[in-house]
């Protein structure tokens, strides 16, 4: 059974370094010494086992295991100034909208753009994608009861956001069957500044990123994501941190779905202050990605053990999943998915409880390994623990097969393109790649610069790494 742990609401995961302050030093005083992150972007309290505790954190909202369900709004806001995003949204526009709900939604909101991959879609009741129209939104809908999620018939103004979705939870209790319905009930209740949608929504496959460690941006400055691997973060880190970060008017800290955190708009001057900053604190900022990209249930010891695990077995064997997302859930038709592979651990029938029994688990995975497609294969079902290693790197290996092919399998008959092997250069701290088609406008190297013709003195231009980190690699790619 899911474990319901205590939750500060933290609106579109995006909080003032007081604010974050705030909540270290009520929780400290309240005699915890750490605090988590949930998948929703918000912060979770697992040590809070007596909810009288959570009567200190005043001036949150904060949800407890008994109250009544708040859900949290998800925003892709993390993803500005760092990840490729829409052209007119702005981490200002971001903020805007989210300062427009001013209720507390009882269904899960998600706002974002098609182009990061940070942030899911498709998670939330009410999904609010940006479009290629300034200041226009696709609405997907899936109610608690729907099976499947359905696009809104028309786009939704950014200042109408929030109406919208107060209107689509004030007509909940007449149990809409229909997006039409939907649709029909919203229009006679608020008036909003539509607009016709002229074009399906086109959500391009990108590799998940790297979000960790100290990365510069095209601005100059430089960006910080810090992960801990139990979920766990030390609250006198986070008051010293908050305290730099008030220091250097650093105004926004950002909770990612993947329990971090990311700090940006840190200025060139102040890196090596970071860096020993960290250093003080003995923090690791250059996991492997093996570890990285994987969606656990809170407070979950046993999904946490098989994750050590399957990873331990991955770097035993050398094996590559850059790109890859994996998720570890119990079994349940209601649960909503976004990594690209999910390891999910079958329920005990229950005339058998009584009996000692191994766990078994289904391994599925997401239609060309993009969880936006919202389509889930079963690979297989009924597997021991034993068996899943080595099944799991079946499935890496299948991703790489297929990847750069799977936008053939969505074209016409008679509209595919060329498939050839490029060789690229890619650093091998944060996986950055140099590829001589494009060169590096960061640094003013012409497009069509071979690898081996740049200065001996060339750096990553996300991680500062030397030229001697980057290794050769083979790429997909499609000619036009």
């Amino acid at each position: 059974m899911r474990k319901n742990v205590p939750r500060i609401i933290i609106k579109g995961g995006v909080l003032s370094p007081a604010e974050l302050k705030s909540i270290a030093e009520t929780a400290e005083a309240s005699g915890l010494k750490t605090i988590s992150f949930g998948s929703r972007q918000d912060i979770l309290l697992p040590e809070a086992t007596d909810e009288t505790i959570l009567d200190n954190f005043k001036g949150f909202t904060v949800v407890k295991n008994s109250s009544f369900p708040i859900e949290n709004i998800v925003s892709s806001y993390v993803s500005t100034d760092i990840f490729p995003t829409t052209a007119w949204l702005t981490g200002d526009r971001y903020l805007y909208i989210l300062e427009q709900i001013r209720y507390e939604p009882i269904l899960k909101i998600n706002i974002t753009e098609p182009r990061q991959r940070l942030v899911p879609l498709f998670t939330g009741h009410l999904n609010f994608i940006a479009s290629e129209h300034e200041d226009y939104w696709y609405l997907y809908i899936r109610l608690p009861d729907w099976e499947k999620t359905e696009m809104y018939p028309a786009l939704i103004y950014s200042w109408d956001i929030g109406k919208v979705g107060q209107a689509v939870e004030n007509i909940l209790q007449e149990d809409p069957e229909t997006i039409e319905m939907i649709f029909d009930l919203v229009s006679d209740a608020v008036d909003t500044d539509n607009r016709t949608v002229d074009k399906p929504l086109e959500v391009p496959f990108y590799p998940f990123p790297y979000y960790e460690g100290m990365n510069r941006t095209g601005t100059g400055k430089y960006w910080l994501g810090l992960y801990w691997r139990n979920n766990k973060y030390d609250l006198e880190f986070l008051k010293v941190m908050c305290d730099f970060c008030a220091e250097l008017k650093i105004g926004r800290i950002c909770i990612t779905p993947w329990k971090s955190f990311i700090v940006k708009g840190i200025p060139v001057e102040s890196k090596l202050q970071w860096e020993k900053l960290l250093g003080k604190f003995g923090i690791n900022v250059r996991h492997s990605m093996l570890e990285l990209n994987w969606h656990l249930l809170v407070a979950n010891d046993e999904a946490l053990s098989l994750k050590k695990y399957l990873v331990a077995n991955f770097d035993q064997n050398d094996i590559s999943t850059y790109g890859l997302t994996f998720g570890i859930a119990n079994y349940t038709r209601r649960v909503y998915y976004f990594t690209s592979i999910v390891i999910e651990k079958n329920k005990i029938p229950e005339n058998l409880t009584e009996f000692e029994i191994r766990d078994t688990y289904n391994l599925l995975y997401a239609k060309n390994f993009d969880p936006n497609t919202r389509e889930y294969i079963t690979h297989v079902q009924d597997v021991d623990k034993v068996e899943l290693p080595g099944l799991l790197m079946e499935l890496s290996q299948m991703y790489f097969e297929q990847l750069g092919n799977k936008i053939e399998d969505e074209k016409p008959t008679g509209s595919k393109k060329e498939v050839v092997e490029v060789e690229v250069f890619q650093c091998q701290e944060c996986f950055t790649v140099y590829d001589k088609t494009y060169g590096d406008k960061t640094q003013g190297i012409q497009a069509g610069t071979a690898f081996e013709d740049l200065i001996n003195d060339y750096s990553c231009p996300v991680c500062e790494a030397p030229k001697a980190a980057f290794k050769s690699k083979i790429f997909i790619k499609q000619l036009d």
